[in-house]
């Protein structure tokens, strides 16, 4: 690929230039995009105001057809850690209607990684081309993990813009990073082979993490932007089908679905994305879908949700008691 090879140029004189950074800050981002004409250049002006900047920043583009990859090249010759590469055509899942289901994105991501030296870097980030860092978020995020040799996966939190002109935050478990954002240690990503080419991959690498003996965390005062327009009906409902797959692939149990539906259930459009989400579990069952075929891996996961049930009803049990205590005092 003759991108690849200019990568290669790229890489040498940005890392002579990048000789002075100390070993244990350097970052390399990786941005698969498509179509993110409306949102990649405040993206890129946000990595590039960074306290901390990447060593380099790859940004693999997807067959946009909407003016993406026009203003990349022309944000290539302003920042010197940025490279642009075109993703080859096999990389498009012919079109397919659901992307996210084909797991394009993370394929895309291995793509680059193919061909860099991981050994320069000390950690590797997935970053989405429609989310915005704020200018401190790189300097505290690997902070955080030079205080905490054990963190393996970390990453901030996404609020997003809503037709009102206020932000809505994105809920999420303080154990769960967002795929949007996610940076691995080199030793973590190391330890947990990289990330599989499959839906549920941003569920299957943190799990991997946790089995290597390493911490996930998202950290809630990191706060970026996650700029896109807000999903149809139709495209909420596919996405809650989608989770429910991603949860029968990653080994989640029928008990634990049956009880997470509830709590979709009070997400748009309501009652019925619930719904979806137990459909697309039990639709998956049915079709036979590939589990992740490990057996340690299952054992695990399973351990995992027994631990989280327990504790969720523990402090369920503990509500009532703590508003009798209040109501003696």
């Amino acid at each position: 690929m003759q991108l690849i090879a200019q990568a290669h140029d790229r890489e040498r004189l940005q890392g002579e230039a990048a000789e002075g950074l100390p070993s244990s800050r350097r970052v390399l981002i990786v941005s698969p995009v498509r179509n993110e004409g409306p949102h990649i250049v405040r993206v890129a002006r946000a990595v590039a105001s960074q306290e901390l900047l990447p060593v380099r920043w790859i940004v693999i583009d997807d067959g946009s057809t909407d003016g993406t990859l026009e203003r990349l090249y022309e944000l290539q010759s302003e920042l010197p850690f940025l490279t642009v590469l075109q993703a080859p055509a096999h990389a498009a899942a012919n079109g397919a209607r659901d992307r996210l289901a084909q797991a394009v994105e993370v394929c895309n991501f291995n793509i680059v990684l193919e061909h860099v030296r991981l050994e320069d870097y000390s950690y590797v980030m997935k970053l989405d081309g429609d989310v915005e860092l704020p200018s401190d978020y790189l300097r505290r995020l690997i902070e955080r993990f030079a205080e905490d040799p054990t963190l393996g996966v970390a990453g901030g939190v996404l609020v997003e813009p809503t037709p009102g002109g206020t932000e809505r935050r994105i809920s999420i478990p303080d154990y769960h990073v967002h795929g949007a954002l996610k940076c691995y240690s080199r030793a973590c990503y190391a330890a947990i082979g990289g990330v599989q080419e499959r839906l549920g991959w941003d569920t299957i690498d943190q799990t991997y993490a946790r089995m290597r003996g390493f911490r996930t965390r998202s950290f809630p005062d990191l706060v970026s932007v996650h700029h896109r327009p807000l999903a149809s009906a139709d495209g909420a409902l596919r996405g809650h089908a989608r989770h429910g797959e991603c949860a029968y692939i990653a080994h989640y149990t029928p008990l634990w679905i049956a009880l997470r539906s509830l709590k979709v259930a009070r997400r748009r459009p309501l009652g019925i994305s619930g719904l979806a989400f137990v459909y697309g579990y039990a639709r998956a069952a049915l079709r036979r879908v590939e589990q992740v075929p490990d057996p340690d891996y299952r054992s695990f996961t399973r351990r995992e949700l027994r631990r989280r049930m327990l504790s969720g009803l523990a402090s369920v049990g503990r509500i009532p008691s703590f508003a009798r205590e209040q109501r003696r005092a």
